[in-house]
């Protein structure tokens, strides 16, 4: 873009001994999802290939190549001088022979059992320090045991897993782990635990974004909400009472979002809707389907799923005329269930995004999701429409601050029995999760789609920005005019019928899969960029029948049934 060339200041060196193993392409794959500027070379390569570039470099590489270019260092005391100079740290993972490391940290009998990351490094583990990550199972034949001359960072049961040592004054991280995750593999249930690929995931990605701090691609600010799916606002709604509710949003600093069914457009209690009204900061709704029958937005059926986006859009807004309160254009799925064909038709409507428990569609042949798709802010890998990603509480404090590591919003999902006990399980929740290392912002879901991009510097005032919902705002806070190059993963660009900031158009152009333009935003300057697509008019709406209005009108009366006393006769039976 412009000719403006990205600085290399943080560049990696992949250390091979001739061809990219499977696990180098790993780490390139995972260096290239980071924005992460890298080059393998061999040890002979390494050292006469000397530079004269200023920048430290990074290194990555096995345990059984790193052996090697110890014994080429310990041999030649330029080279040594060289590793001092030049070295900034080092991300050693164990190959075939992980006793070859036993003079940086002492190889012990293995690790098993849950992992703690420890509090000796804050700096370095960020949001993920002093967790415990439960797993089901771990066993090795290798670990560090009870590390002196080195730090634990990640220890188990038995042994350390991931330790820092130093060799010839240079930082080295040493991870037991023998296989690094594959963001390019395929996630067959579409969703990513971090403890069920804790060692082959989480040191590596803790070295990255340490170590190449300044220039990978990060996160402005770290953007939260809570959405309780389907209630009525009504005064007391299953266990949510929203007054209540609200006293503890501002004693524990968080905000809520109902994602609310348009069907119920025209029973909302005035007194609740003077509650939301006042209370925007902590109090916001979005698009919970239509009418929220079973799997409505998984049909493959254009015509029909077209005319069930007008009418919740229509629904929404005739909610918005009778109570002042203004939805957010999200999408919340019903059942989390969606096809390509829905999000197509989303795409080119006035929904800004999707928010989403599940990331494969219920086609009869899916697209392939892979670990790199639900890493990125959000996914794009259906029809271009972001998906915004979300988790239940049972998923666990260690996947909510590993999403914060990869630099996505948290996004709760929660029903209204996650509210019972008055309010005891989501105020320790939210506690645990205001407590990360990484401080929130808890916002609507319209204002972390449009806070949440990510972002790295090329100069002082250029900067790139990566795009992912369909309206983005950005606060230039600084006290320079930056220059903003904006990219945006589209793979149809003749459906964008323009891109706006603010009010005006802007000449954009497409390149490899993306849509590119660029921005200058003066000091204490905010926009506000749209991307504004050719809407679908013709299309021709299916209608509904009685039959579907009195199933639909059925559904909801048994689910209010069902949320405002079966659920509460089973909660007091049980003590709760």
């Amino acid at each position: 873009m412009s000719g403006v060339r990205f600085l290399l200041s943080e560049e990696a060196i992949l250390l091979t001994s001739g061809e990219l193993s499977s696990q180098d392409r790993s780490l390139g794959n995972l260096l290239d999802f980071f924005g992460v500027s890298w080059r393998a070379a061999s040890p002979e390569k390494l050292f006469s290939n000397r530079d004269s570039n200023p920048s430290r470099l990074r290194l990555l590489c096995s345990s059984d190549h790193f052996s090697v270019l110890v014994s080429q260092l310990e041999k030649n005391s330029e080279h040594a001088q060289w590793w001092r100079a030049k070295m900034h740290s080092a991300f050693v993972y164990a190959g075939r022979d992980l006793s070859s490391l036993d003079k940086l940290a002492k190889v012990g009998g293995g690790y098993g059992g849950n992992f703690v990351v420890s509090k000796n490094l804050p700096d370095f583990s960020g949001v993920m320090t002093g967790l415990q990550i439960r797993v089901e199972s771990s066993n090795s034949d290798a670990g560090f045991a009870s590390p002196s001359e080195s730090i634990a960072i990640i220890t188990s049961d038995r042994d350390a897993a991931f330790v820092k040592s130093e060799f010839e004054g240079v930082p080295v991280f040493l991870c037991a782990s023998r296989r690094l995750v594959d963001i390019e593999s395929e996630l067959p249930g579409g969703v990513f635990d971090i403890r069920d690929h804790v060692l082959e995931a989480l040191p590596v990605v803790l070295y990255i974004k340490w170590a190449f701090s300044k220039t990978s691609w990060s996160a402005p600010e770290q953007n939260a909400c809570l959405v309780i799916d389907d209630p009525l606002l009504k005064r007391q709604y299953g266990f949510v009472d929203y007054r209540e509710l609200l006293s503890v949003m501002e004693r524990y600093k968080f905000s809520t979002n109902i994602a609310f069914i348009p069907w119920n457009w025209g029973r909302t209690d005035p007194g609740v809707a003077k509650l939301f009204r006042e209370n925007p900061e902590h109090y916001s709704i979005s698009v919970h389907g239509c009418a929220h029958t079973r799997a409505e937005f998984a049909s493959d059926d254009l015509p029909q799923l077209y005319g069930k986006t007008e009418e919740a859009l229509r629904q929404m807004r005739q909610h918005e005329v009778t109570t002042g309160i203004v939805h957010d254009r999200v999408m919340v799925f019903p059942q989390g269930m969606f096809s390509a064909a829905a999000t197509s038709i989303l795409k080119q409507s006035e929904f800004i995004a999707a928010v989403a428990t599940n990331t494969i569609s219920a086609d009869a042949n899916p697209r392939p999701i892979t670990i790199a798709d639900v890493w990125s802010t959000a996914l794009m890998a259906h029809s271009g429409f972001p998906m915004f990603t979300r988790r239940y509480p049972s998923s666990g404090l260690e996947n909510f601050a590993f999403d914060s590591l990869l630099g996505k919003p948290i996004i709760i999902v929660t029903h209204h029995d996650f509210c019972r006990d008055q309010y005891v399980h989501l105020i320790d929740l939210v506690e645990r999760l205001n407590a990360l290392g990484a401080p929130l912002r808890w916002r609507s879901l319209a204002e972390l789609v449009r806070r949440s991009w990510r972002q790295r510097a090329f100069s002082t005032d250029v900067m790139q920005i990566e795009m992912f919902g369909k309206e983005l705002l950005f606060e230039n806070s600084t006290n320079l005019t930056r220059q903003v190059l904006m990219q945006r993963r589209e793979s149809d660009p003749e459906a964008i019928a323009e891109v706006l900031v603010g009010d005006q158009a802007i000449s954009w152009k497409h390149n490899n899969n993306h849509i590119e333009f660029e921005l200058e935003v003066k000091s204490g300057e905010a926009v506000m960029v749209r991307l504004r697509y050719h809407r679908l008019e013709d299309m021709q709406k299916a209608t509904k029948n009685l039959n579907d209005r009195a199933r639909a009108m059925l559904r909801r009366y048994l689910c209010e049934l069902r949320d405002n006393y079966v659920h509460k006769v089973i909660s007091l039976s049980n003590g709760g």
